[in-house]
Parts: C-alpha cells; structure tokens; sequence
C-alpha cells in the first residue's frame, strides 16, 4: 500500500542527515577524482550517460538515498501514477504524460475510452495532417504550400515546444528532414506577435493555436492579432489556422480552423511536449518521423525510470542527490548549463517545469510543509555563461549545484581546427574543465585569485543531440521533478499559484479596482 507522508516525518531522512559529509575537492583531486569518475556513471536511453561523480556524494551517502528511496515508495508511486491513479490531488486529476510516448504498465480507461489509443489517435491525426501540408494536399488559397508554422500559446504551450524546435532545428536541415520553418508567439505583449508577424510571409503561413480551455487571455489576444493581420492582407484566417485543444472547448467543433486535434486534462502543459501541444508543431516542421523518433526516445528514458535499484534509474538517483543537496547541505539553487547551442531554451523550459511544478509550500493534503521544496532554477548554454554569471558560481558566498550536458559531436558536422583543436573541441574542453575546476578550486595567497572549489556538479554525456537524446533528456528531467515532488509528498502536477495574478488583471481590464491595485493601474493609463 502507497504511504504519502511527509519527508520530515521517514527515518531514513533522519539517517541521511546523519551520514558525514564529502570533501569535494579531496575526493575530486588527484587519483582519486579519476577513480569517482569511472565509479559514479549510470547508462541513458539514447546512448547517453549521466555521470555524478563532481556531486557531493560517496558510498554512504548513496546507501543512505536508496533508504530514502525505498522509505518514500518512489518506485510505487511511479507505478501508481502511471497505472492511472489520482496523482494529481489538486484537480482530482490522473497524470498520464508518460503515455503518450509509451505504454507503462496497466491499460487505463477514461472518457469512455482507451487513453493509450486517445493519444495515439490524435499522434496520427496529427502526421496525416502534417503529411498533407507538406505535400500541399493542404494548401493555401492560391494552391501554393505553407512554408512556414507559428505556434500561438503560452507557458507549457510555448516554452517545452520552442524548446524542442530550437534543439533540433539543425539537425533536421543537416538531416534533410527539415519541412517548415517554425516560429512561436506567447508573450501578450503586442511587439512578440508584430515582431514574429513582420519576419514572415503571411499567405504561406500555417498557424497553430494551443490552449487546452479555448479561454486563455494571452493565447486568445494574439489569435485575434494574428487574424486582424490575415484579414489585412486579404487573406482568410479559417484558411490558415488549426487548433490544439480539448475535446469540449469552444474551439472544438469551430469552423475557425482547418483542423483540431485533442489534448485532456491529464496532462499538464509543462508536460505536453510528447502530446498534440509540441506534436503539431514539431511534425510540421521536420516531419511525423522525427517527432516518432523523439517519442521512442523519451518511452527508452521512463523505462529506466521504473527501476527499482536507484543506481540503474539516473532521474531517480538525479532527484535524490537533488533533495540531499536542496534538504541536507541547504543549496537553494540549481543551474542547468548545457553545452550546446541548440539547447539555448532548454533551461527557460526546465525553470517551468521544476519550478511550477515544485513550488509549493503545502503537501498534497493542503497541510503546510517544514522544509525547502523545490529549487530555483537557472541558466544559460556554455560557454556564454561563462562569461556572464560563471564568476559567482565559483568564488560567490552561495555555493549553487550545476546540472552540465554536453556532446562529443556537433549536430552540423561543420568545424574549424584552429590552433590544434576544432571548435568542437574547444567546447568539451570547456565544460570538462569547468567541472574539475569547480569541484577542486585552486589555491592563491591572493585571496581574490583563490577558489574554494567544493562547488558540485552533474553531467549528462551524448554522442549528438539526436531526436532520441533529446526526448531522453526530456524525460530525465520530466521524472526527475516527479521523483522529487514524490519525496516533498507535494502535488507536482497543479499550478495555483498562476492563477491570483490572472484573477487581478481581469479586475483591472474591467476597471474594478480599489487601493493599490487601482493606483498601479493609472500608473499605465488602463
């Protein structure tokens, strides 16, 4: 029987605090270090590794996490998740993103139907649809074909799907798989959509409307911008939109648009870039195969995932070193640093995903929790951040885990030796480099030369950033987050805390204001 009680209350919590700390930069440095670095790895889907051997951890420490681990159930709660209970306590919701790359465990049945076949129904509505464009069976009014896709969505409907755009964008033109152009409209600042708006050619333009209610403010705002501008140019909107949404939302059976393709409200949409909300996309721009193959990377990852040794499941080990460094050692932070370029939003989607979905305060029962939750993240891809905020990871007062990924080879098989290395070189160098140089620091009588070191880090090691890496990665971190909201005992899958401030902007559009509220509000002249 499933047990949802609180981290403070397990023994083997207790333990963990217990257990002696590492001295990263002794174990790091010398023989040693090269023995940790062999010893502490666990194999990825996709070929790829995540190795954790710069963290701040030894046998014990590992010993005393798969107590933690066992205690806390995580493997049962995977599987109960994934079998179809109510996870999601909040909204009284099943959570069943997994199941749109894969059939873990038990059929389950919803909505007067298979969800496994809900999921793969629209996943091929979805390439029919995406193989007529490119064929230009489905055309514009001039017969000619759409040549470009804009999603229009917010937070979940924007960020995990730009992201995944944006990772494999080169790869697909290298790869000769690349179909449509793709450009993305979320803020409901007018100057995203106008900026996006002048940069394409509106008549062979395909535009993808993402909201799961049909009622979302922003997404709604810029579908009524980016009409006025088809209108404007003679052109007739109907023609050239297609909705994802759900099954019972106004823009469900609307002749609006081209076509419509189904979500539900078990998936979260930080969650929903294996569903129709990045499958739309996704398989406009490259094609359905390479969204197929995404998938199968992310179905190999939750694998992994439900084993039960915690040393063989690198999102459970990842989450558990995570809560030992947030819980035990009191690192409030975690940067994501990925060394490749084509992850440059990988870690705007990351800060969504972790941060609504573990940042809460109260446990699933709505009673308040006496201990940090989840960390704040950030980041920016190497070496850029180098040059920018590297300095207080290394010699600042806060000492901020770090969550590296990098590749042996570049996605666009172009490089340059200069200087006796490839660019490509260059960039491993760097991120092997920074890990050593973070974990052992290095002494200077010149205190403002000295590095502590101590500073702990991960790795996740490919071969390319393939479509089947990065849905391997999306799933690492998907069940990292999971895994972590398992051992807080809090609801990792609702966002309340979005939704005051939406409550308030609408008090303001409809000038019902009082105090300060109405104070700011003249402030802007609404």
């Amino acid at each position: 029987m499933v047990m949802w009680n609180n981290l403070d209350t397990l023994t083997s919590y207790q333990e963990l605090s217990k257990v002696g700390r590492v001295n990263l930069a002794e174990v790091m440095s010398g023989d040693n270090g090269a023995e940790r670095v062999k010893k502490y790895s666990v194999p990825m889907a996709a070929g790829m590794v995540y190795n954790y051997a710069a963290k701040q951890i030894d046998d014990k420490v590992l010993e005393a996490l798969a107590k933690l681990a066992e205690e806390a159930q995580l493997t049962e709660k995977f599987e109960a998740l994934y079998n179809g209970e109510v996870i999601n306590t909040g909204e009284k919701r099943m959570v069943l993103h997994h199941m749109t790359r894969g059939q873990l465990g038990e059929a389950v049945e919803a909505d007067g139907g298979d969800k496994r076949d809900f999921y793969t129904g629209e996943q091929q509505k979805i390439a029919e649809f995406a193989n007529k464009v490119h064929s230009g069976v489905i055309a514009n009014a001039a017969g000619e074909k759409f040549t470009t896709v804009v999603q229009i969505g917010i937070g979940g409907s924007d960020l995990g799907p730009r992201a995944m755009y944006l990772a494999l964008e080169n790869w697909a033109k290298v790869n000769n798989t690349f179909k449509m152009e793709a450009k993305f409209i979320s803020n409901v600042d007018p100057d995203d959509a106008a900026g996006v708006l002048n940069t394409i050619d509106l008549a062979h333009s395909l535009f993808v409307l993402v909201s799961k209610s049909g009622t979302t403010l922003e997404t709604l705002t810029n579908e009524s911008f980016v009409k006025d501008a088809l209108k404007n140019a003679g052109l007739d909107p109907a023609k050239h939109m297609v909705a994802v949404t759900s099954e019972t939302s106004p823009l469900a059976k609307s002749d609006d648009y081209l076509a419509a393709f189904f979500m539900d409200d078990y998936i979260g949409g930080r969650f929903s870039s294996t569903s129709g909300v990045g499958g739309a996309v996704l398989s406009l721009a490259f094609g359905p195969e390479v969204f197929a193959r995404f998938l199968d990377g992310a179905a190999e990852e939750d694998k992994l995932a439900t084993n039960k040794d915690m040393l063989a499941n690198p999102a459970m080990l990842d989450a558990l070193i995570g809560v030992y460094e947030r819980n035990v050692l009191g690192y409030p932070d975690t940067a994501v640093l990925p060394y490749s370029q084509a992850l440059s939003r990988f870690p705007a989607h990351l800060q969504q995903l972790d941060m609504e979905s573990n940042g809460k305060s109260v446990n699933r029962f709505g009673e308040p929790v006496n201990y940090p939750t989840g960390p704040i993240i950030f980041g920016e891809p190497g070496t850029n951040g180098q040059h920018s905020f590297y300095q207080l990871l290394h010699q600042g007062t806060d000492i901020v885990p770090l969550q590296f990924v990098g590749f042996k080879n570049n996605q666009m098989g172009r490089d340059v030796v200069i200087e006796d290395s490839t660019s490509q070189q260059k960039l491993c160098a760097n991120v092997v480099a920074q890990i050593v140089a973070f974990a052992c620091g290095k002494a200077d009588e010149n205190r403002n030369k000295n590095f502590e070191g101590g500073r702990p880090s991960s790795i996740i090691i490919g071969d390319q950033l393939t479509p089947e890496a990065l849905g391997a990665l999306l799933s690492h971190f998907e069940n990292k987050v999971m895994f972590q909201g398992f051992v807080w005992n809090i609801n990792s899958f609702d966002q309340e805390g979005v939704q005051l401030g939406k409550v308030l902007a609408k008090r303001v559009l409809a000038h019902e204001t009082d105090g300060a509220l109405k104070v700011y509000s003249d402030l802007f002249n609404i």
